[in-house]
């Protein structure tokens, strides 16, 4: 798709015919769609969308989401493998903004397997895509030691890596590009109070964009986006 905004001119042929091939005729969907995403560039509203929601919430799909180069050629490769239709989002800023050492040899990562991104005790950021490197960046700048999980699967989420760094740190924030509203973060803040709220020291906190169209000017899509709203989040949670 060019871009992940106008997958809405497929939008019944992905979540009504390919989601539910297997459902109803047990026959394979080896399809991956590949969907250029996210904003940071100023290309105004209908160049910049997150919307991985729409598919975490269609059953018979399976969303990845990379944040590096090596993740990116793994998953992309077990997307080909996997005999489901996969989503399989990129960021757009992430092509011209980070580089890194990938294997020239054929390898794969595993589909639902999340990674520490970065390790840490005094809070969790769980997070995917463009959010793992704003929460290295602002987790540096501020001098806080937080551990960031960087989910790479959106369907299937990896729900022993979720419980495991909220049992370690304890406060979680949940960051996403994704408006707020309706974004995978209530989900999982929903999943976390519901099955680890013993383990909790502090509100599970969601920091997303603002529930706006996105700008084309570059100081208001800063606005929108989360970044500064994530620096007040970890003051406020690291406090509690």
């Amino acid at each position: 798709m060019q871009f992940a905004d106008f997958v809405t001119c497929g939008f019944n042929q992905i979540v009504n015919n390919l989601a539910k091939l297997h459902y109803r005729w047990g026959q394979n969907a080896d399809v991956v769609v590949r969907m250029p995403t996210g904003g940071g560039v100023g290309a105004g509203p209908f160049h910049s969308q997150s919307n991985e929601a729409w598919f975490v919430h269609t059953p018979g799909l399976k969303v990845l989401y990379p944040s590096n180069p090596r993740d990116a050629k793994g998953l992309l490769l077990a997307a080909f493998e996997d005999p489901n239709p996969v989503i399989y989002f990129e960021h757009k800023a992430l092509y011209r903004s980070i580089t890194d050492e990938v294997p020239e040899d054929y390898y794969t990562v595993e589909i639902g397997k999340a990674a520490i991104a970065q390790e840490g005790n005094e809070v969790s950021i769980i997070t995917y895509g463009m959010g793992v490197h704003w929460a290295k960046k602002v987790t540096e700048e501020m001098g806080i030691d937080a551990e960031i999980l960087d989910l790479r699967t959106l369907m299937p989420l990896d729900y022993d890596a979720i419980a495991a760094t909220v049992q370690k740190t304890n406060k979680v924030i949940i960051l996403h590009e994704d408006t707020k509203t309706g974004g995978l973060g209530g989900d999982l803040s929903a999943y976390i109070s519901e099955h680890l709220f013993e383990h909790l020291d502090g509100p599970v906190m969601r920091v997303a964009s603002l529930d706006t169209p996105i700008p084309f000017a570059i100081d208001l899509e800063k606005q929108f986006l989360p970044v500064e709203r994530l620096k007040a989040a970890l003051e406020k949670l690291i406090a509690y």
